[in-house]
């Protein structure tokens, strides 16, 4: 048995219940705080032999004030609020969830893909508002007669573009990391993608490459009747690019689980649009989903704190100590 403390940086998810489980049956501490600015993560978190993180920022101020954190665990796949060099160079092991909400997100991006195409919020406030009529969406195409477009390969651009062909959809996709070819999605150059494909669903990573992946340039380069899927993270999209695409008739419209800012200012400019959809972040959940990455996250934290090799390492901590020697 162990006397370690693991300290939730901050959750906002109704109960930590299924952490402390975990945790307290390998016998570790578990304290959870609600830790908002670095000030608040070092306050809270001195003494921690590692952490479980949501949104609170783990800078290179806050990792060099907590001499005893061996690693941190973000909550799901990104880690954009993780200073991953500092991590590194101070020896804490940083490690995701990536495989916890596949489905769901492959799932949520399809229905809105199907929302969009199909034209399925126009129809439904069209009827509740008494209007009886197909006519109003005009034109619908037909989803086999369309391409789609996948934009990063990893775990849940796969998933995607697996649930699509089996519908019989022409699927192209585009990935800045080379993969095995062994998924039987067509790979295309990014420009080619753009100009090609009727739909466009986006699952990279955000980083400093890939912010604002799609802009104004970028807008311009897809067809005129295309739409543009976001279920990955909010800054991979300019907005106010889009929002301007939109206005002048540059693509077709958006689904959106994901925004820039969340939740967004109030009478955001995208809430007036009716061929846009939006989700409140919720692609990644299901009960299953959630389950899973609360065990995995506080199963890994204990696993690493205790000497073992983490499951899902971001960082290379290894290295970092070969390369020292």
């Amino acid at each position: 048995m162990t006397n370690k403390l693991i300290v939730i940086t901050d959750c906002d998810h109704p109960t930590v219940d299924i952490e402390k489980k975990v945790l307290e049956e390998q016998g570790f501490t578990v304290v959870l705080e609600s830790c908002n600015t670095e000030e608040e993560v070092i306050e809270k978190c001195q003494v921690a032999d590692g952490l479980i993180n949501q949104y609170a920022p783990i800078t290179k101020k806050v990792m060099s004030s907590l001499p005893n954190c061996k690693v941190v665990v973000r909550y799901g796949v990104g880690v954009d609020n993780v200073d991953l060099n500092a991590a590194t160079d101070a020896g804490i092991q940083i490690c995701n969830v990536p495989d916890y909400g596949v489905e769901e997100v492959s799932d949520h991006a399809l229905a809105l893909i199907f929302s969009l195409t199909r034209k399925i919020d126009l129809f439904s406030n069209s009827v509740k508002q008494n209007n009886w009529d197909f006519q109003i969406s005009r034109p619908i195409r037909r989803l086999k007669a369309l391409t789609l477009g996948v934009v990063g390969l990893g775990r849940i651009g796969k998933a995607t573009a697996r649930k699509a062909k089996a519908m019989g959809w022409n699927v192209i996709g585009y990935d800045q990391k080379v993969h095995p070819v062994d998924d039987g999605i067509k790979r295309v150059p990014f420009d080619t993608l753009l100009e090609t494909a009727d739909i466009i669903s986006v699952h990279v990573p955000f980083t400093a490459e890939t912010y604002h992946l799609f802009n104004q340039e970028e807008f311009k380069k897809m067809k005129q009747t295309a739409f543009i899927v976001n279920t990955a993270r909010g800054p991979l999209i300019d907005e106010l690019a889009l929002v301007d695409a939109l206005e002048k008739g540059e693509i077709a419209g958006a689904g959106l689980d994901v925004l820039e800012r969340e939740p967004p200012i109030k009478n955001h400019p995208l809430f007036s649009f009716d061929n846009v959809i939006l989700t409140p972040h919720a692609a990644w959940y299901s009960e299953e989903a959630s389950f899973d990455l609360k065990r995995k996250a506080a199963e890994e934290a204990a696993n690493v704190v205790l000497g073992f090799l983490p499951r899902n390492p971001v960082n290379d901590i290894q290295a970092r100590e070969e390369s020292r020697k």
